[in-house]
């Protein structure tokens, strides 16, 4: 299996910049999302890697060939390119039964009948779709269609297989299902895949890395749970977490090696970071994971009750604490009444602190909140 290499690329239609000056190592074997809203370039950088998009410049190498070199005029087509495409909206063909479907792209490679057979039989074993075989497509179900759609895709063993948001058309507990199937898929063949979502779940849930794009650029690259704990900048933490991370205006009141002294919500507190801050101007962010901010009756923080949603096993409440909204995830069920005044605490050392100015980073640590 190979290792994927993109060096600069840059895509622009007309004045529009697409995808800008990205650089990316996905390395064999591994489960690389591309995640991001909607026009931030995901999908172009997916086309493109597979050779159905062609790049303004840069350099894109599989397994140490280059496939797209701008300087050297070199851009191979996607049949050179030893990939498998998995399509949204699946594609298969509505007259072939299942067998047919999966058996259509062996036979369009000259492959010999009772090799095609043999393959045919592993691919509808390996996805558990072996009754089907003799079905035509209209006969599924939206999550057998698209196994059967996995299946073709794997047939020809493709040395990558590239997914274009192949969930988005099931409904959630099926989704759910299908992400499991998907992971235990990537370690039964050793295969490295590159998946598109805007989904954050199916990315923290599937990934090995996670490429995170934002209006064309990169804003972190990284595993899934580094992403989530030291986000790289305000919109990698606000877009990463359901419910997502609260975020507190903080003013800087001192420095001392590790131990930055500031004022939120009416209140000072000292912030320990866990390696020496990142330069800061006089204004940050604090970024509190809901998980961090239990509800507790010796809590430091008074807040007015807004709202609460219980989902069975947690509870998600939102708090006003002066101006500021503040969300806690409750473990069970619980309610409260609104305008029901709690106590709110800041704990553990996975509190991240940005800076007011740039929104990267600063530092991540733990918070004390001075009497």
């Amino acid at each position: 299996m190979p290792q994927i290499i993109l060096e600069h690329i840059h895509k622009r239609f007309d004045k529009f910049v697409a995808v800008e000056d990205l650089n990316l190592v996905i390395e064999d074997r591994g489960f690389v999302t591309l995640l991001g809203p909607s026009g931030c370039g995901k999908t172009t950088t997916l086309r493109m890697i597979a050779g159905l998009e062609t790049p303004t410049s840069g350099r894109i190498l599989i397994d140490g060939v280059p496939v797209y070199d701008s300087d050297r005029g070199i851009n191979l087509p996607p049949n050179k390119r030893d990939i498998g495409f998995l399509f949204q909206n699946y594609a298969l063909w509505p007259h072939m039964t299942v067998y047919q479907n999966i058996a259509f792209g062996l036979e369009m490679l000259k492959w010999d009948r009772k090799r095609i057979e043999s393959r045919v039989g592993e691919m509808l074993q390996l996805l558990k779709i072996e009754q089907f075989g003799k079905r035509y497509p209209a006969e599924l179900s939206g999550g057998q269609q698209q196994r059967v759609a996995i299946a073709r895709t794997l047939a020809p063993s493709p040395r990558v297989l590239f997914m274009d948001e192949p969930l988005s058309n099931l409904d959630a507990k099926l989704r759910g299902e299908m992400r499991t199937e998907l992971k235990r898929l990537h370690s039964d063949t050793n295969s490295t895949f590159v998946y598109v979502t805007h989904d954050q779940l199916e990315a923290m849930t599937l990934s090995t890395r996670v490429c995170l794009m934002e209006t064309g650029r990169l804003q972190q690259y990284a595993p899934p749970l580094e992403i989530y704990n030291q986000p790289a900048n305000i919109f990698v933490a606000s877009f990463v977490g359901n419910p997502t991370m609260n975020f507190i205006p903080v003013r800087i009141l001192s420095r001392e090696g590790n131990r930055i002294r500031m004022e939120m919500l009416g209140r000072q507190a000292v912030f320990t970071a866990q390696a020496p801050a990142e330069d800061l101007s006089s204004e940050g962010v604090l970024g509190v994971r809901p998980e961090f901010l239990p509800i507790r009756e010796d809590g430091a923080l008074t807040a007015s009750i807004y709202s609460t949603l219980p989902a069975g096993m947690e509870t998600t409440v939102k708090a006003s604490c002066g101006e500021t909204m503040l969300t806690s995830v409750v473990f069970g069920s619980v309610d409260y009444a609104v305008d029901t005044q709690v106590k709110m605490e800041i704990t553990g050392n996975s509190i991240v602190l940005f800076d007011g100015q740039t929104s990267r980073q600063a530092g991540v640590g733990a918070v004390e909140i001075l009497d």
